[in-house]
């Protein structure tokens, strides 16, 4: 995936956004992110991602942590998330 790519679907927020925004805020927990535009409040697909970009950015790494498949994929696996959640929902 890359930087312009959306991690939180709900509300349209990008990597990029969200590595920059952990970094500059010096977060203190994950859940924190979501202060950057409520990622991770929506369908809550993206929170393991921001739990990695949250643990890299208090690494101080220099640079975001991959997310070894495309976007198109990304998006796909959300798509089948959201279905699942609602199948569990609708007992």
């Amino acid at each position: 995936m890359g930087p312009d790519d959306k991690i939180c679907y709900c509300y349209h927020v990008p990597y990029r956004k969200l590595w920059s925004y952990a970094r500059r805020e010096k977060l203190q927990r994950p859940s924190q992110l979501s202060g950057c535009l409520g990622a991770g409040t929506g369908c809550g697909w993206c929170i393991p991602i921001l739990k990695r970009i949250f643990e890299a950015a208090q690494s101080q790494q220099a640079q975001a942590p991959s997310i070894e498949m495309s976007a198109e994929e990304y998006a796909q696996s959300r798509k089948a998330y959201i279905q699942s959640q609602a199948r569990k929902n609708s007992f």
